[in-house]
């Protein structure tokens, strides 16, 4: 008996031990890595970071028996960022065929954009969305906006309550407000999306302007908006309707020292920004379409896109307008001020470049966009903040994305050379990760040589 209770409690003894954990084939390890601290800027060398199920599992300094995973990529000399946002994204809809959409989508994976907010939703992105949760496409993940609420869609206060209450039944994400809206029509607005719990984004209607617009509490204004309107004095009484593209006609009448007050208007009211800035610096800027036309990426938009974008910017900025190059300096100077205090002072950035829209390739122009803010003073860490950790607080979905750490989604992009040293770096993508699914370098470029033939004679 005495010998059968030994053999039994050793049973037991080694029945309760720790074993070791069984590895799948599905794991995929990046190795000897350095990760960015997206929050502090630090950089954690050489770890090892298993990726299993869509979720960063584990990361650490060594890792015994690396042969038992199923995917090893190496990650020496490299740097480990999260996937990237982009804030002002447009997604094709019907009649626009499913290659051609989804083709959008990659090239935003092939940059490092793994989730995109949509600023014009429609129906079928609502489909594209569930797709992409469930990985049905290979897609970045998708925040979509309902569609256009503007002077023609709500004409009325009505119309208003009867499409937003419409919008938040069918599952949009936010409201997109475009120009036109009246301030009372505005107002009902703010008042029934509080009422039914959706946000609302994006422009900022000329009836309502800046000040109202930022004490309605706008989840985010794009592309500075009303911004430079706001810093005309009173005492001008201008047209407000007379404004031009975005306050261009404003500009000699712009008062900067009114932006302090703006800023404190957008910290104390907690509205984001997109900046877009990548807009005014090629589609309304001193570069000629030609010029533009010859840039590499421009190979995977179609021939009958390119045609229009050279059209339609030469209609602005072409040499048969009234554009003056020297009121674009000034202008432009004071959206990188404004830019720079609402980083500085404001509460806070989100990276987007609009995009597709003229001469901005979907993915391509996120680094266009990094460029310009960096042009108006913002630090590489700010500017990687602002496309991974503040699209993640500002969806409420801190903890989820946003930053290589365990337990969040295993969307990241592996780059040659770290990006806090040199902006450069964004665009030298080794690879990118995306729900968990790696595409290569070398997948990324087979995949965009097809996006680019595809592309000919459409």
């Amino acid at each position: 008996m005495k010998r059968i209770s030994i053999l039994l409690g050793l049973g037991l003894l080694f029945s309760c031990s720790p074993l070791k954990e069984k590895v799948g084939q599905s794991a995929i390890v990046f190795t000897n890595v350095n990760i960015v601290d997206v929050r502090n800027g630090t950089i954690l060398e050489k770890q090892q970071v298993v990726t299993d199920s869509g979720r960063i599992k584990s990361i650490q300094q060594s890792i015994a028996n690396l042969e038992d995973y199923g995917t090893l990529i190496a990650g020496d000399g490299k740097f480990l960022i999260p996937g990237l946002a982009e804030m002002h994204a447009h997604i094709p809809q019907p009649p626009t065929s499913e290659e051609r959409i989804e083709e959008t989508l990659f090239l935003y994976l092939s940059n490092g954009i793994t989730t995109i907010r949509g600023m014009l939703g429609h129906p079928s992105h609502l489909v594209l969305r569930d797709k992409s949760k469930k990985g049905k496409i290979l897609s970045p993940r998708i925040f979509t906006s309902s569609p256009s609420l503007n002077g023609n869609s709500v004409p009325t206060k009505e119309e208003a309550i009867e499409k937003i209450t419409a919008y938040k039944k069918e599952g949009y994400d936010f409201l997109k407000i475009h120009p036109g809206i009246q301030l009372g029509v505005f107002d009902q607005v703010v008042q029934t999306a509080n009422d039914v719990g959706i946000p609302f984004a994006g422009h900022v209607p000329v009836a309502v302007g800046i000040r109202h617009a930022l004490k309605s509490k706008y989840a985010a204004i794009d592309h500075v908006d009303g911004f430079l309107e706001g810093l005309v004095p009173e005492s001008r009484k201008v047209d407000p309707t007379k404004n031009g593209f975005f306050g261009f006609d404003f500009t000699p009448l712009a008062d900067p020292s009114n932006m302090d007050e703006l800023v404190q208007l957008a910290k104390e009211n907690e509205v984001w920004i997109v900046p877009t800035q990548s807009l005014f610096e090629r589609w309304f800027a001193p570069i000629g379409s030609d010029e533009l036309l010859q840039q590499p990426e421009m190979k995977y938009m179609p021939a009958s896109t390119l045609a229009d974008w050279k059209k339609r910017k030469d209609e602005y900025t072409g040499k048969d307008t009234n554009f003056d190059p020297q009121q674009w300096e000034q202008f432009t100077a004071i959206r990188r001020a404004l830019i720079k205090k609402l980083q500085d002072h404001g509460h806070g950035m989100l990276l987007g470049s609009d995009a597709p829209q003229l001469f901005n390739v979907p993915g391509f122009s996120i680094h266009h966009e990094i460029e310009g803010m960096h042009t108006a003073g913002l630090s590489p860490l700010e500017i990687l903040q602002s496309g991974t950790l503040n699209p993640a607080i500002f969806f409420g979905m801190e903890g989820t994305f946003g930053e290589v750490k365990e337990g969040q989604a295993a969307d990241m992009v592996l780059l040659h050379s770290n990006p806090l040293e040199n902006i450069a770096a964004f665009k030298e993508i080794s690879g990118v990760m995306v729900q968990g699914k790696w595409l290569s370098q070398e997948m990324i470029t087979k995949k965009l040589e097809e996006i680019a033939k595809n592309a000919i004679g459409n």
